[in-house]
């Protein structure tokens, strides 16, 4: 593969890790603009929202590096579906729980998703680690995000 090949590929994979965020823009609230979110008992730990939106930008960037060193891997394309499925597994889950949680109001089901979506990246990065361990690694810290989230979305669960 050449280096352009390489850059075109690292592009891809960064645009299609972006894509729960962007189907996710249409749910989450900016400021005041969601009353639902704001009237919610939410966890002295609950970050203000800027924060999100800076953690999102960077947890989606690492996952489409994680995306793009499987793309690389020296493994056979056929090796690697399970990887891909996996990664759109877990895409289509981010996107159903802020669908569910901002879009819905749902966010018993949302806890219930965001732990499915857990389990399929603990599982994605296991499977990358196979190809690529810096892969393993990008993932990482979405991991630690989404069980950050996960007690972020309990509390409001078990608090209204």
């Amino acid at each position: 593969m050449t280096k352009f090949q390489k850059c075109i590929w690292c592009i891809i994979a960064l645009v299609i890790s972006f894509l729960p965020g962007i189907f996710g823009v249409f749910f989450t609230p900016h400021g005041d603009s969601n009353l639902w979110y704001v009237e919610l008992i939410k966890s002295g730990l609950t970050p203000p929202g800027w924060l999100f939106s800076v953690a999102w930008t960077i947890l989606y960037a690492l996952l489409g590096i994680a995306l793009y060193f499987i793309i690389i891997s020296v493994k056979k394309k056929a090796d690697k579906k399970l990887a891909y499925g996996l990664f759109i597994t877990q895409m289509f889950l981010n996107a159903l729980w802020t669908y569910s949680f901002f879009g819905a109001y749902m966010p018993s089901a949302a806890l219930v998703i965001l732990l499915l979506l857990f389990v399929v990246s603990a599982y994605m990065a296991r499977v990358f680690n196979t190809f690529d361990k810096r892969a393993a690694y990008c993932v990482i810290p979405y991991l630690l995000w989404l069980m950050f989230a996960f007690y972020l979305n309990a509390y409001i669960v078990l608090m209204n």
